[in-house]
């Protein structure tokens, strides 16, 4: 009898099941709350203040005045640390707009001091000592006369550029920035309590040069208690704040009260900070040599454009510069009155968890109270799976609550099969597309990752649960409870995970805690109305409160794959970018349709949606292959070619010359090579690897400029060079310590603002001592050993010592090889006829940052 009443019940359960042709509108629909909420709000700018607004806006940012000074910064051309445009123009750029605000100050009010520093001196970064000397920095202090305060506020940017980009973005909007905040400041009618430090650096793109002069050299230094670090990854779009602290909650708690447009999360701190993204800030500088504590914010747009001839003005929105220009003044007024400027003691041994929610508010709070309130809620969260599981038990008249925690013990595991599946399946996808050499097919069509990896991503994580249900001849629990245990197996997983991540640390565990909130919510819902017992009617507790934690995770991952796409084009050649792209797919659409995909079991023939699913990632693969896939586009989505017009003489123990060639170094910014050139005009005849040299050359004979980690995979292509000047190495004396078994080389090197010099005892000689930093000869680090050099507006000649102990005695011999580079990177100095016809066969989708080096190597 009871076989006869509950097989209609499974019937009618059946029949309340929608049929699978609605469910591609249950999937366009979150597609369309991606475009018509999560775009908007991302790109959301406020109006730019002009001009002619100013008498009515009294007090506010003024972008259009930033504007015109940025064009005057970018009509000075390259910024290349020792050329005339860094070390002459820019700084008269500078000081002349400094003057047009001094001439503007409240005087009455305000005292405003002028300094341009000339710093030298070097330290260690990268496993390299990076020398410098008469660069400059431009540094303003604004206080207020009355002010008895000594701490100050550094407000930072550089000026500098990377060879052949007039560096509008990286670093000028910022620059321009500061000005304009500067003359908000020195002719506001309300003082401030703390003085203002505006440092405009000079020499970052070597390798953060500037800010350590200025931290470990100049006078203000030592006074300043808090830092806002301007940086660009771009050109345009919101400033996101990517790094803070350490070890002071309460910048944030100001950021939240007082930016204006606020646009951060923890997870692109963690994310910077693993070492995930190939760059730095001065950040780290006046972190680790000045114990300064602050906010490191960055405009992280279109970094297609970022260190290349197209970061221009043309490509800067004004109301991009309005936001930051917004957001900053208002942090510069807060800081400069907050009484914790005085207070350095007043730190925290924790960090502090933070993001803005779509734009519209800001959420932040410590890491303590992280964990309590990760812990609280996941261990509420798996109370409330344990009770939604005890509710199934007392409805059903077949199953026991050891039989329904046995089932869900099942899909639990199937879950994780999906989620395995979820991470997997995209990275499948990126390794036969790679396995094809056509990786970066996303570079420039964006939109191609929807069928490339979020479709996979979302067919891995349903289908295990997809086959349970439909392969399982009988079951004695309705769908809708089957359904509600696939959900709980998310929760539960997301549970278990924001423990996990809490106990290990990890601040970013946050995103889990969202999830948990939202879903244990419609949960609670559910179970105190009844609806977790009335077919699927729980299905629109649950669905409406998926809305929000699926747009800001939509809006999270979006930033990160805008800041994350333009890296795979200059991440190098040895890694598969793609794989970057397919996690972040798969971890994004786990996050975001995590609960969501799951109700695709909701619908008639699961599998025939999966399948339709199959058929648009194999649209999107065959559109990947055509031309539509090709990465590159002139001006906008550029490919990279990194090369220096080299030519290398080597020298023996006795000082003649015993090897000399030339060509083209090649360093590979892409996991395409130079392949994408094959169908051009451009002829490559010749090329081959570098390889083959580094077992007889120091350093291989690579002219690297400040990082050699690629030279093994870099191309040589021989080509005639001409060299517009020379780098001298001269060897001053040479001679015996005491000890009998110590020499000690006195050496002078003059050459062009960049230069390097390799070091590599011979045989069994080692360095004992030297003029460099001493740490480097620790047993940490191996020769070659590398040195980088480089001058602002000082061009005299470095001279320094080598001491060298041989253990077998024996001096009388070779007893170590050093090589010197000098790179001749500004456009003061002229490339030669052919380089030039190179430069000018290269297709108009290539961005050529190059220049002549001369490598000179020599044994003593």
């Amino acid at each position: 009898m009871r076989e006869e009443i509950d097989k209609p019940e499974k019937d009618t359960q059946g029949r309340r099941r929608l049929s699978w042709y609605y469910a591609p509108s249950f999937l366009l629909l979150w597609l369309a709350l991606f475009f018509a909420i999560v775009i908007p709000l991302y790109n959301r700018l406020p109006e730019r203040v002009t001009i002619a607004d100013e008498p009515s806006r009294r007090g506010e940012f003024v972008a259009g005045r930033a504007e015109q000074q940025l064009h005057d910064y970018e009509r000075i051309g390259p910024k290349v640390v020792g050329s005339r445009a860094n070390e002459v123009e820019t700084v008269e750029f500078l000081l002349g707009e400094v003057e047009k605000i001094k001439m503007e100050l409240r005087s009455d009010l305000y005292d405003l001091e002028v300094d341009v520093q000339l710093p030298s001196g070097g330290f260690l970064i990268a496993g390299m000592w990076n020398m410098y000397q008469g660069i400059q920095n431009v540094i303003v202090k604004l206080s207020t006369k009355e002010s008895q305060s000594d701490s100050y506020l550094l407000i930072n940017s550089h000026f500098d550029s990377k060879p052949g980009s007039p560096g509008s973005g990286d670093d000028g909007t910022m620059v321009v920035v500061m000005l304009e905040v500067l003359r908000q400041m020195a002719t506001s009618e309300t003082p401030f309590q703390h003085g203002i430090i505006f440092l405009f650096n000079g020499a970052e793109e070597n390798a953060l040069q500037g800010a350590h002069g200025f931290i470990t050299q100049h006078k203000w230094a030592p006074n300043c208690r808090a830092l806002i670090n301007l940086e660009s990854g771009g050109s345009g779009g919101r400033d996101l704040l990517f790094q803070s602290g350490p070890n002071t909650p309460w910048l944030m708690k100001y950021y939240r009260e007082h930016a204006r447009h606020p646009f951060a999360t923890t997870l692109a701190e963690e994310t910077w900070q693993a070492g995930i993204i190939p760059s730095d800030t001065d950040f780290r500088i006046f972190r680790d040599f000045g114990s300064v504590p602050g906010l490191d914010i960055a405009q992280a747009n279109n970094g297609y454009v970022y260190h290349t001839a197209f970061d221009t003005f043309k490509v800067i929105p004004g109301r991009s510069i309005q936001n930051t220009g917004n957001n900053i003044l208002a942090l510069a007024r807060a800081f400069a009155n907050a009484s914790e400027l005085s207070e350095p003691e007043n730190t925290d041994d924790s960090h502090a968890v933070f993001f803005d929610f779509l734009g519209l508010f800001f959420v932040y709070y410590t890491e303590s109270t992280g964990i309590i309130l990760n812990s609280v809620i996941g261990v509420l969260s798996l109370v409330l799976v344990g009770c939604s599981l005890w509710r199934m038990s007392r409805q059903s008249e077949k199953m026991s609550l050891a039989q329904i925690s046995i089932r869900f013990l099942i899909i639990l595991v199937l879950h994780l099969v999906g989620l395995l599946l979820c991470i997997c399946l995209p990275l499948l996808m990126a390794v036969l597309f790679d396995a094809g050499a056509r990786s970066l097919t996303y570079f420039t069509s964006n939109w191609l990752v929807f069928g490339l990896y979020v479709c996979p991503a979302i067919i891995g994580l349903v289908l295990p649960l997809t086959l349970y249900f439909t392969l399982l001849p009988s079951d004695k629990l309705s769908h809708p409870y089957l359904i509600q245990m696939s959900l709980h197996a998310e929760f539960v997983v997301l549970a278990l995970l924001i423990l996990i991540l809490t106990a290990l640390g990890t601040r970013s565990q946050y995103l889990c805690l969202i999830s948990l909130i939202f879903y244990g919510g419609a949960v609670l819902i559910n179970l105190i109305s009844t609806l977790h017992d009335r077919g699927y009617y729980w299905s629109i507790t649950v669905v409406s409160l998926q809305v929000i934690p699926f747009c800001y995770f939509s809006y999270l991952f979006y930033m990160l794959l805008v800041v994350f796409f333009p890296i795979t084009g200059r991440n190098g050649i040895s890694s598969n970018p793609d794989l970057i792209i397919a996690v972040l797919c798969g971890i994004c659409t786990y996050f975001a349709m995590g609960f969501v995909a799951q109700f695709i079991n909701v619908f008639r023939w699961p599998k025939l949606i999966l399948l339709g699913l199959g058929v648009v990632s194999f649209i999107f693969c065959m559109i990947a292959v055509s031309e539509v896939g090709f990465p590159y586009r002139a001006k906008t989505n550029v490919m990279r070619v990194n090369f220096m017009q080299t030519k290398r003489i080597f020298y023996d123990y006795e000082g003649a010359e015993t090897h000399s060639d030339s060509g083209y170094y090649f360093v590979y910014q892409d996991r395409r090579g130079l392949t994408p050139l094959e169908d051009s005009h451009v002829n490559l005849t010749g090329l081959t690897s570098m390889e083959p040299d580094c077992d007889k050359y120091i350093m291989c004979g690579a002219p690297c400029f400040n990082s050699c980690g690629g030279r093994r995979r870099a191309g040589w292509l021989p080509r005639a060079v001409d060299i517009p000047g020379d780098i001298t190495l001269q060897l001053l004396e040479k001679s015996v310590l005491p000890d009998g078994n110590t020499t000690r080389l006195e050496l002078e090197l003059t050459g062009p603002p960049q230069m390097n010099v390799f070091i590599q005892p011979v045989g069994v000689a080692r360095v004992t001592d030297w003029s460099f930093e001493r740490k480097l000869l620790e047993d940490t680090y191996q020769p070659p050993y590398f040195v980088y050099i480089s001058y602002g507006i000082d061009d005299s000649p470095l001279k320094f010592f080598i001491e060298l102990t041989n253990s077998d005695g024996d001096l009388s011999g070779p007893i170590i090889e050093l090589g010197v580079v000098g790179h001749f990177v500004s456009y003061e100095f002229e490339r030669d006829a052919q380089a030039r016809e190179f430069l000018a066969e290269l297709p108009d989708f290539v961005h050529a940052m190059e220049w002549p080096s001369l490598f000179k190597g020599y044994i003593f």
